[in-house]
C-alpha cells in the first residue's frame, strides 16, 4: 500500500469538487436577479440536490462496491458534468423545471455517487484507520464551499 496517501489527497481532492454543491448560496442572488426567480423557487434546486445526493449514496453503494472505484467515479463524473451543462442550459433558456432536474437531480445523483466512491475506497486502504481515512474525505467535502464560494463569486 505504498500509494494510500496518493489515493487519500485523489479523494479529498474529488471531494472539493463535488463539495461545491455548498456554495450554492453565492448564486442564489444571481440567479434571482437573472431569472426573476423567488428565494424559494431557486433554495429548492438546491434542497432538491442535497435530497438526491442522500438517495444516490443510499440506494447505489452496492453499486459503487460492485462495479469498484473507476467506474462508479466515471459514472459520478459523468453525472455530476451532465448536470452542471443543463445547469448552464436551464439559466441560458430561463427554465426553473430544467434547472430542477438537471441540478438537483442530474447533478445530486452525480453528486452521491461521487460522495461515497472516495470513502468506500480509502476505507480499503486504511483498514486499521476507518474513522480517519472517512474523515479526510468528508473533510474536503466541507472545505469545498471556502473554496468554491469565492471562485464562483469571481466567475
Amino acid at each position: 500500500m505504498k500509494n494510500r496517501w496518493l489515493i487519500a489527497l485523489s479523494a479529498i481532492g474529488i471531494h472539493i469538487c463535488i463539495g461545491s454543491v455548498y456554495a450554492w448560496s453565492v448564486l442564489t442572488k444571481p440567479i434571482m436577479a437573472q431569472m426573476g426567480f423567488s428565494l424559494q423557487e431557486t433554495t429548492w434546486t438546491f434542497s432538491i440536490a442535497i435530497l438526491f445526493l442522500g438517495l444516490s449514496a443510499g440506494f447505489l453503494g452496492t453499486f459503487v462496491e460492485k462495479k469498484g472505484p473507476r467506474i462508479s467515479g466515471l459514472t459520478a463524473t459523468t453525472f455530476f458534468g451532465i448536470g452542471m451543462f443543463g445547469t448552464a442550459l436551464a439559466l441560458y433558456l430561463q427554465n426553473l423545471a430544467l434547472l430542477y432536474i438537471c441540478y438537483g437531480v442530474i447533478g445530486g445523483i452525480g453528486l452521491g455517487i461521487g460522495y461515497i466512491t472516495p470513502v468506500s475506497t480509502l476505507v480499503k486502504y486504511f483498514p486499521k484507520k476507518r474513522g480517519f481515512a472517512t474523515g479526510l474525505a468528508i473533510m474536503g467535502f466541507g472545505f469545498a464551499s471556502l473554496i468554491a464560494g469565492p471562485i464562483m463569486q469571481i466567475l
